[in-house]
């Protein structure tokens, strides 16, 4: 089967960085859903695992995880899909990826494909979805039925992937006053549509930005970008017994002691780790794809697929992971159709 892979770690713009390559076609088994994939979108976990370093796989490695397709084939320990369904999901980091025409998935973290979405529109959301979601209902307990309205969330990189998914949640959802970052024209729109009630400059300091706005702290921070340069600014933001959470690793020491006068926490949120350690609630995944496909077929939130690439190449792949590392994208970039 046709695929996309990689076998050493090279600058995008070195045309062997991502690789048009022939791999077997594997078989479901167990939990597993073998899929046909139909469509995929590009994140920044894909580029991060592409970077550059001194390693050669014997095997062209699979990257991506966002996907939208068929169900082709279920493994014996199926109940809950059947040859023939639409389905999404964001996968696991730790298997072959969704730069395939067919790809191998556990069961229980997959979803049913939004009725009212084509496949590049719903591989858009999968991964950003959950990865918004769990940020804001599980890590920060923002309380999802509206029990925390008029409270203050600050989300940095309100244009991105999770930022344009988690604005809408925030906002619709849980009913908080919600402050996005952007820096220009477009991306501040992009937030104002998707319903921030103001937008503040990533590139100055966020305290104050958001004093200069009428808010000496804010209740919650969720971090989708360089946590290292905005740490003392959102350490300073954060209101007392507040939270901060962030998507973003850290590349020096993060100073804890500023938080601990204002009794405020600090967590990490990361979409593949049910995934990754197979957690006694790993089917939790597959049911919020379920429900938010559902929020997507009621109009209460919407896809953030902003550009779509045909066909599914090397060569498109290459132009969209330098489009992600050059940090201008606004929402998602998918790709559909095998050539």
């Amino acid at each position: 089967m046709k695929a996309v892979g990689l076998t050493k770690y090279l600058p995008i713009e070195d045309e062997n960085s991502l690789l048009d390559v022939e791999i077997p076609k594997p078989t479901a088994k167990g939990k597993d859903l073998l899929v046909k994939v139909k469509a995929i979108s590009v994140n920044p976990v894909d580029t991060k695992v592409r970077a550059p370093k001194d390693k050669v796989e014997s095997e062209p490695r699979i990257l991506g995880w966002d996907a939208a397709g068929v169900v082709a084939e279920v493994g014996e320990d199926v109940t809950e899909f059947q040859p023939g369904d639409e389905v999404i999901y964001a996968g696991d980091i730790t298997r072959s990826g969704s730069y395939s025409e067919f790809q191998l998935v556990d069961a229980r973290i997959v979803g049913h494909k939004p009725k009212n979405l084509d496949f590049p529109h719903a591989a858009a959301f999968p991964l950003t979805s959950i990865t918004a979601w769990e940020a804001l209902f599980e890590r920060l307990n923002i309380d999802k039925q509206g029990a925390d309205a008029g409270k203050s969330i600050l989300i940095v990189n309100g244009a991105g992937g999770v930022g344009s998914i988690a604005i809408q949640l925030a906002k619709k959802l849980a009913k908080l006053n919600v402050i996005a970052t952007a820096s220009r024209s477009e991306t501040i729109a992009w937030c104002e549509k998707l319903g921030a009630d103001a937008v503040v400059n990533h590139r100055n300091n966020l305290a104050q930005e958001i004093e200069k706005i009428g808010y000496q702290n804010v209740d919650y921070i969720l971090c989708l970008s360089n946590t290292d340069v905005h740490w003392q600014a959102m350490t300073r933001a954060i209101k007392p017994q507040g939270t901060i959470c962030s998507i973003v690793e850290n590349e020096h020491p993060l100073n804890m002691d500023t938080l601990k006068s204002k009794s405020a926490a600090f967590v990490w949120e990361f979409m593949f780790t049910r995934s990754m350690y197979q957690t006694a609630d790993i089917a939790e995944q597959g049911s919020l794809l379920n429900h938010l496909s559902q929020l997507i077929e009621d109009g209460l939130i919407m896809t953030t697929c902003k550009d779509v690439i045909k066909p599914i190449n090397a060569q498109n792949l290459r132009d969209a992971h330098q489009r992600l590392e050059q940090g201008k994208t606004i929402g998602k970039i998918a790709l559909a159709d095998w050539n």
